[in-house]
């Protein structure tokens, strides 16, 4: 594999970076480097931003938005993104509904849904996951009914990131109840304001608001937003599912909290140095760095091999390991900070902001082996589509 950039390659990776850290607003990068809570003003901002550029969309097909761009170069686009700190585009909408209705939504759909989803005119969010239907996704109960023109949705969704701040809801529903579980599964897109749809709040161990519990109690859909034809929505669910594994991986954003880690622990008092002259500790950072240029590589190599629309089952490995060293990461930063990590949100006493920050930190990335799939469903889809086991 090809390892140093060409010099085509590093005058591209210079100028984004210099984009990224002087059109992008300092105190919203702040903001992500040292894991303060965003709002949705500042993502909007920021994905406008980016779209105004054509940055926002790079992996779309050109005439909707997206850059002719070689793996490499959207491999840097994403890379300098997280290097810098700058909050991504809105993945429903980039990466997940985007690419789906391109994929396989009909002319109008693209026309009506394309230009706002690429501009985040509309926020969209994920309605898949339900109480009985996590991991095991086809299980879904939420049925889709036909009448006339219109679809009739009964059920619930959950874990639903950032609805309160959504505009639209992609929903996979049922629509054969007859079919096997993954048969009679359709993709339907709705107003949340629809009549009928409720959504409450979930507040999570970390304290904060993001996601939520979503009810559809007789929700009239109109048949023409129904994504590609009825009951193949879950092979729409598996190509978006391999395209959020993919930007799962955040390699760039471990390697952030890797050097936060390293500057903080240079300032933490360690028997007569730091922890940074302890040698044990030395290891265990040296430790993810290296598993964290194992990944980046697996990356580069998934990234560089694209299926012509169909997910590539090597996404599970990125998604497994990345969110372990995601996980790691933040444990390392709590660790860190001891008996400072304690505290949250508290004024006025000696236990610095970015170490209060690390034990809710800690606690919401819990979550990152579990969404986009469980890791346990990760090894279950590497035993068998890559080992043949």
């Amino acid at each position: 594999m090809k390892l140093a950039l060409s010099p085509d390659e590093v005058t591209f990776r210079d100028e984004l970076r210099e984009f990224y850290r002087t059109k992008i607003p300092a105190e919203i990068r702040d903001r992500v480097k040292y894991g303060r809570e965003l709002s949705r003003e500042d993502i909007v901002t920021t994905h406008r931003i980016l779209n105004e550029h054509g940055l926002a969309v790079p992996k779309w097909p050109v005439q909707w938005g997206g850059q002719n761009w070689s793996p490499m170069q959207l491999h840097i686009w994403e890379d300098e993104m997280q290097l810098a700190s700058v909050p991504e585009p809105l993945t429903f909408n980039a990466q997940m509904i985007g690419p789906v209705i391109a994929q396989f939504g009909s002319e109008e759909l693209k026309q009506r849904f394309l230009p706002p989803t690429a501009n985040l005119d509309i926020w969209w969010c994920q309605g898949f996951s339900e109480p009985d239907a996590g991991s095991d996704l086809a299980s879904l109960r939420t049925t889709a009914v036909r009448d006339g023109d219109s679809y009739i949705v009964n059920g619930q969704k959950i874990w639903t990131t950032l609805a309160q701040y959504a505009d639209w809801i992609f929903c996979l529903v049922r629509t054969d109840p007859n079919a096997k579980k993954q048969a009679g599964i359709s993709m339907l897109l709705f107003d949340v304001n629809t009549p009928g749809v409720t959504i409450r709040p979930i507040k999570l161990i970390d304290g904060h608001h993001e996601v939520n519990e979503v009810f559809f109690e007789n929700v009239r859909v109109p048949a023409d937003q129904l994504v590609g034809e009825e009951n193949m929505g879950w092979t729409y669910a598996k190509f978006l599912l391999g395209n959020e594994r993919t930007g799962i991986t955040g390699v760039g954003r471990t390697k952030v909290k890797l050097g936060l880690a390293k500057e903080y622990a240079a300032q933490t008092k360690s028997g007569s140095g730091t922890l940074m002259d302890d040698p044990v500790f030395a290891a265990r950072v040296a430790e993810l760095e290296n598993e964290l240029l194992a990944l980046e590589l697996t990356l580069m190599r998934v990234v560089s091999q694209p299926l012509e629309g169909k997910p590539n089952p090597a996404s599970s490995v990125l998604k497994l390991r990345g969110t372990e060293l995601q996980q790691a990461a933040t444990e390392l930063l709590m660790d860190i900070a001891g008996p400072d990590a304690l505290p949250v949100h508290a004024a006025d006493i000696a236990s610095p902001e970015w170490a209060q920050i690390t034990g809710p930190t800690y606690l919401n990335y819990r979550k990152t082996s579990i969404y986009g799939g469980s890791n346990e469903v990760q090894r279950t889809i590497i035993a068998s589509t890559i080992l043949g086991l």
